[in-house]
């Protein structure tokens, strides 16, 4: 599903872009069939649910690599990608979890911002079941001044929100069905709100960023590269899980996990959540 000369000027004009249709419905249900498989087993199946699952499950390693979701992200960041982390935001029918307004690059410490998330439907994401909400064109902005409050139920990392007015009255509610993504900017200003449906929301949000971006804050970062060459050699290459939760493979997300959790959590007394 590679972009038109559109849609690339419409993401770079407004900061998002959807509905993109990535997976058929049947096989964003087989992804859903498999996720909610290994979450009911428990334990430490789901704890690497929430942290780069996708270095320890072989189908969402098959999904950060599928190729309706590259091909449209390299229509706006070009054909040398890392998956730089990816993650579940999962919310429960009729719960209070929620995503603040907030800007996905302040504690990333990534530079430049050419920095893109592809949103993966695995479920129906409507206004009911809390969608993803953007205020268009807010990444031409620099990073706005964010506080942490660490909500039980807030879904980010720190519960972060950003700390100047946002203008609600302009938000535009991502609707996307099963096997739909939407593409958002780095700087974006977005949040979601609860869930009041009957069914789950699953969205996996995959982060990819083109090779000639830095860390610029952390000793060491990684990624793994899913399309084209990397001739910069800035972060560490990862592995691929060869079987999910392979042992091999465990440990290696326990190491990059822990070394981004630090450049995440800088600054602060907290532990991942």
């Amino acid at each position: 599903m590679q972009l038109n000369e559109a849609q690339i000027r419409e993401y770079h004009e407004q900061g998002y872009l959807f509905p993109i249709r990535a997976l058929s419905p049947e096989a964003a249900l087989q992804y859903r069939r498999k996720l909610e498989a290994f979450e009911a087993e428990g334990g430490e199946v789901k704890e690497g649910l929430r942290h780069k699952p996708h270095l320890l499950f072989t189908f969402l390693d098959e999904l950060v690599r599928h190729p309706g979701v590259l091909d449209a992200v390299e229509g706006v960041i070009g054909p040398n990608i890392l998956c730089w982390a990816s993650s579940f935001f999962t919310k429960e029918p009729r719960t209070r979890n929620f995503i603040s307004w907030h800007q996905d690059l302040t504690y990333w410490g990534l530079e430049p911002a050419e920095i893109v998330t592809a949103w993966v439907a695995l479920s129906p994401s409507t206004v009911a079941s809390g969608a993803m909400r953007v205020i268009p064109g807010t990444h031409r902005q620099e990073v706005v001044a964010h506080k942490d409050t660490f909500a039980t139920t807030n879904m980010l990392s720190r519960g972060q929100e950003i700390a100047v007015e946002v203008d609600e009255d302009q938000a535009v509610d991502v609707v996307l069905q099963p096997g739909e993504m939407s593409l958002h900017h780095v700087k974006l200003f977005h949040g979601s709100n609860p869930n009041t449906s009957d069914d789950r929301r699953i969205g996996f949000a995959i982060r990819y960023l083109p090779t000639h971006v830095r860390q610029v804050v952390g000793a060491k970062d990684s990624g793994l590269l899913v399309r084209g060459v990397d001739s910069y050699g800035y972060f560490e290459h990862e592995t691929p899980p060869s079987a999910d939760l392979d042992p091999a493979a465990i440990a290696q997300h326990k190491m990059v996990s822990d070394r981004q959790a630090a450049i995440l959590y800088r600054g602060t007394d907290r532990a991942p959540r």
